[in-house]
């Protein structure tokens, strides 16, 4: 599928993305805005956008570190191979997405995809992994009116005690939301998951929050360390499930 690189203009900035479609000069398409994983852009998520883009959506993938300055995305076991490398990533690029620049840096995402011809509507989906899950449950609470549909696998801190923690933004969710989570995962235990549970509940939001037997945190990308093949189909399962029953429906009501 076509890959063509972008700039994208935020307010610190002006950082690359990635935009894949099914054919060139088609269209428009529905749009799905792909949140990367805490190891950055690199191919094995290039192959995810365009095998999302594959089954008819404009697909954004942006990059989310680019206040940190360029950078190779680290091997599959960097992270718990050298766990000060890990804390150097951390505080260089994960610190870089505090809540006020992540809200900011979504609207402008979400700007430029309502002024692109070939999507068909500014009312999108969104996907994430890792540290992208919790983006997209929260780009799903300051957006409401623009995400119609809002996934997360293996997404971590999705309901943590914190002020800024994505569940606390369940009251605003207008989109249905799908979470996947991982078996044994620090990240999101089984006390986040059900504490993210109550809110989705009390919100009436149309939610699914299921875990992955078999599947550890990371198990979607190819090159992931924990990569599971089946758990990362019924992962493109469930997600093609789920925008095949909200965009299309959510855009011929327009």
């Amino acid at each position: 599928m076509p890959r063509t690189t972008v700039t994208i203009q935020t307010q610190d900035g002006r950082p690359q993305a990635h935009v894949f479609t099914p054919a060139p000069g088609a269209g428009p398409w529905p749009a799905v805005l792909f949140f990367m994983d805490g190891r950055g852009l690199r191919p094995a998520l290039f192959d995810m956008g365009e095998r999302l883009s594959a089954a008819g959506y404009y697909v954004l993938l942006p990059d989310l570190f680019y206040r940190g300055g360029p950078y190779e995305a680290p091997a599959p076991d960097a992270f718990s191979r050298d766990p000060e490398f890990r804390k150097q990533w951390f505080a260089k690029y994960m610190a870089t997405l505090t809540p006020a620049n992540v809200r900011a840096d979504t609207q402008a995402y979400l700007d430029f995809i309502a002024r692109q011809p070939e999507v068909r509507s500014p009312r999108i989906g969104t996907t994430g992994y890792c540290l992208g899950g919790g983006l997209s449950l929260a780009a799903a609470g300051n957006f409401p009116e623009s995400v119609v549909a809002a996934a997360s696998y293996h997404g971590g801190n999705l309901a943590t005690e914190s002020a800024d923690s994505p569940h606390r933004l369940a009251d605003r969710i207008r989109a249905r939301v799908y979470v996947a989570g991982a078996i044994e995962d620090a990240s999101f235990p089984e006390e986040q998951k059900q504490r993210l549970i109550e809110a989705l509940v009390k919100a009436g939001v149309d939610h699914v929050v299921e875990t992955y037997e078999g599947a550890h945190h990371g198990w979607v990308p190819p090159d992931s360390a924990v990569h599971n093949p089946l758990a990362a189909e019924r992962h493109w399962r469930t997600l093609l499930s789920l925008f095949e029953a909200t965009l299309e429906p959510a855009l011929a009501a327009e």
